[in-house]
C-alpha cells in the first residue's frame, strides 16, 4: 500500500531507503531503487534517478556507485557508525539508571539510526531482563527538572525514598518534602546521583536520582555560598569511595606493588607513588572517608594497609573486630 501519493517526496522518500536500505555492506540496485518508490506510490524513470541521487551527494550523503556484476548504490558513511551504536546500545542496556522499559524503548530508537540489516546486528548483543534496573520510570523526568533548575538558578523540591523487603517505596522522614539547590549530576558506581546543598543539613549531598520523587521546582533562587561555589564535580567525585558522604581526611595508605595499576585506577594517573623497599609502595591521597573506604581495603587483604592516620586505622581494625564477632557467635 503506497504511503505517499506526491511526487514532490520523492527525494525524501529516496533518502529514507537508502539510509533503511543501505549501508557498507547492502547496496541496491536501480530497479529495486523504482520498485521501492511504486511501493510508496511514486513513480519514476531512471534518468531522474540518476539526478535524484547526485541531489543527495550535493546535499552531503555518501552515497557511492559500485560497479560489478550489478551496479548497486549504497550509503556507505553516516552520522553514527555501527562500532558507536554498538557502544552506545551497550552502555544503555548496562545502565542500572534507565529502566528495562526505557531501555529497550532508548534501544528501539538507537536502531532507527542505521540500516535494517546493521539494526539486526544491534539486537543480537541486546541483553536487558536479567540485568539489575531501577524500578523508577520517572528517573528522566527527574533528570529533565533537574537540568532546568540549575539553568534557571532554582532550588528543588522532592521527596526521598528507599524500598522494603516487599519492594514498596518507604519515604524518608515520613514523606517530608526535601528543599536542596542542585549542583550537578553526577554518573557514579552505575548510578545517576544529585549533588545539591541540602537547607536542612547546610552542606553539599548526595541524593540517588531513582529514588526521588514528586520532583519540582522552587519558586526560590538557589543558595550561593563558598560550598556551592567552589564545588567541583571533578574533584567531589574523586573524593569519595561511594556517593555517600564522610569525613574528608588525608590517608597514607601502603600497597604491595602487584596492584600498582588498581590504585592508579582508583585514584588517577596523578597520583604521587613513594616506594617503600622493592615490593611495596605508599600513597598519601585526601578523601572522603567511609564504611565503602573500609570495604575497598579490606577486599585487598594483606596486599593494603592504613598507616595514617592512626585513629583511621585504629577504627578499622575495630570494625574487623566486630566483624569478626559476628561470624564467631555464628
Amino acid at each position: 500500500m503506497a504511503r505517499y501519493s506526491s511526487q514532490r517526496l520523492k527525494l525524501l522518500v529516496l533518502k529514507e531507503m537508502f539510509e533503511k536500505r543501505t549501508d557498507e555492506r547492502n547496496g541496491v540496485e536501480l530497479k529495486q531503487i523504482i520498485e521501492y518508490l511504486a511501493k510508496n506510490g511514486i513513480t519514476a524513470e531512471r534518468k531522474s534517478i540518476y539526478s535524484d541521487i547526485a541531489l543527495l551527494r550535493d546535499f552531503g550523503m555518501d552515497i557511492i556507485t559500485e560497479k560489478g556484476a550489478k551496479t548497486t548504490y549504497k550509503l556507505v558513511s553516516r552520522e553514527f557508525q555501527l562500532p558507536e551504536l554498538k557502544l552506545l546500545v551497550d552502555s544503555v542496556s548496562s545502565s542500572k539508571f534507565i529502566t528495562r522499559k526505557k531501555s529497550l524503548d532508548l534501544i528501539s530508537k538507537l536502531e532507527k539510526l542505521t540500516s535494517i540489516y546493521e539494526a539486526r546486528e544491534l539486537r543480537r548483543q541486546v541483553y536487558v531482563e536479567k540485568r539489575v534496573k531501577t524500578m523508577n520510570e520517572s528517573i528522566y523526568y527527574n533528570v529533565d527538572s533537574i537540568h532546568t533548575a540549575i539553568a534557571k538558578n532554582k532550588k528543588l523540591n522532592f521527596k526521598y525514598f528507599e524500598y522494603d523487603r516487599e519492594r514498596k517505596k518507604v519515604f524518608r522522614r515520613k514523606g517530608e518534602i526535601y528543599s536542596a539547590s542542585p549542583l550537578a549530576l553526577i554518573y557514579s558506581d552505575e548510578n545517576y546521583y544529585l549533588a545539591a546543598f541540602c537547607d536542612r543539613r547546610r552542606m553539599i549531598v548526595n541524593y540517588r536520582v531513582d529514588r526521588m520523587s514528586e520532583v519540582s521546582l522552587s519558586n526560590e533562587d538557589r543558595i550561593s555560598n563558598d560550598d556551592t561555589s567552589n564545588f567541583d564535580p571533578a574533584i567531589h567525585q574523586k573524593l569519595q569511595f561511594s556517593m555517600f558522604a564522610g569525613d574528608v581526611q588525608n590517608v597514607k595508605i601502603e600497597f604491595d606493588n602487584s596492584l600498582s595499576t588498581l590504585v592508579i585506577g582508583r585514584f588517577g594517573s596523578d597520583v604521587f607513588i613513594y616506594p617503600e623497599g622493592d615490593e611495596r609502595f605508599i600513597i598519601s591521597v585526601t578523601i572522603e572517608v567511609s564504611p565503602a573506604f573500609f570495604g575497598w581495603v579490606f577486599m585487598l587483604g594483606d596486599k593494603a594497609k592504613i598507616l595514617e592516620p592512626k585513629s583511621l586505622s585504629n577504627e578499622f581494625l575495630n570494625l574487623i573486630s566486630d566483624v569478626a564477632k559476628t561470624y564467631t557467635e555464628i
